[in-house]
């Protein structure tokens, strides 16, 4: 059983995670008054790289070369741990420390490959990535502590079904973790006002940057990589910090029901995440780590009132 559910978590994040972006985008060009592309052209965006050629410097490494395939490895490894519909299984990938160790280490190589291009561009959008990541991790870390200490347990899909028990009196500190989650989520996944995810002008890019001199199927994995990493995230956000809704049985009924909930879930996510990109400017730089800190304060104060 739970082979078939890892098998099933492994497909379903890289299946929908482009029709996520899509989703984003076209509720953003919906609020902006324009028709927008359709939810599926980012299915057509990756096929289209997947046939074109490739052009590689001669100055690379081999991290160049092999960032692409760990990176989206590493959303893989992170995809069967995250409960979608059901929490049936138990990956090691799922312990917290270890979910965020993994998703350090594809920030780790997605800036060692933006470094060794040895491009002006890939330097400085590596560096910004490493000070964001670095200011980032202490709020998310203790936001998914926080959850932890409420629920009993430091599984990602052992939390859910523990943290649905609590009366509605105590998820003060279940929802403030939820709050710096969502800006960690924010942040890590170069949305705004951090970063602009569409941009690519010299001195505000900083996600577009690392992966300006990748072409072809390389670049695709990256841009699918980054689709996978924003569903895992919003994964965790809507099914650990609002925890209803997931399937306790197998029954074809219950697993519709949740997979409905969850689609709910997800599209309210991506509504609010496109609402902040169409009513806010991008942060200056130098204000994101006031920005963050909100982030780790308000897991602080969630951590603070479950102790006390």
């Amino acid at each position: 059983m739970e082979i078939l559910f890892y098998a099933f978590q492994s497909l379903a994040i890289p299946l929908a995670s482009p029709a996520v972006l899509g989703l984003i985008r076209k509720i953003k060009a919906y609020m902006q008054g324009r028709q927008g592309a359709s939810i599926m052209q980012p299915y057509r965006d990756l096929a289209k790289l997947l046939r074109k050629d490739e052009v590689v410097s001669e100055d690379n490494s081999w991290i160049f070369s092999a960032a692409p395939y760990i990176i989206f490895g590493t959303t893989l490894a992170l995809a069967i741990s995250v409960p979608l519909i059901a929490n049936f299984g138990f990956a090691p990938t799922g312990d917290i420390l270890v979910f965020v160790y993994v998703l350090a280490a594809g920030t780790f190589f997605l800036a060692l490959a933006g470094m060794d291009t040895g491009g002006g561009f890939g330097g400085f959008g590596a560096s910004r990535e490493m000070m964001i990541a670095a200011l980032a991790e202490g709020g998310l870390i203790l936001s998914l502590v926080a959850a932890s200490f409420l629920a009993g347990e430091h599984n990602l899909a052992a939390m859910p079904s523990q943290l649905a028990t609590i009366p509605l009196t105590g998820l003060l500190p279940l929802f403030l973790a939820g709050g710096a989650f969502f800006i960690a989520l924010l942040a890590e996944n170069a949305r705004y006002p951090v970063d602009n995810p569409a941009t690519h002008l010299e001195l505000t890019m900083v996600h577009e940057a690392m992966i300006l001199e990748y072409s072809g199927p390389k670049l695709a994995l990256m841009e699918w990589a980054a689709a996978n990493k924003l569903l895992i995230y919003i994964a965790v956000l809507v099914n650990v910090f609002f925890p209803w809704g997931l399937a306790v049985s197998i029954a074809p009924s219950a697993l519709a029901v949740a997979f409905g909930i969850f689609t709910a879930k997800v599209f309210a996510v991506a509504a609010v995440i496109a609402f902040i990109e169409s009513t806010m400017a991008k942060f200056r730089i130098f204000r994101v780590p006031d920005f963050l800190f909100t982030s780790f304060v308000l897991s602080a104060i969630a951590i603070i009132l479950i102790v006390l």
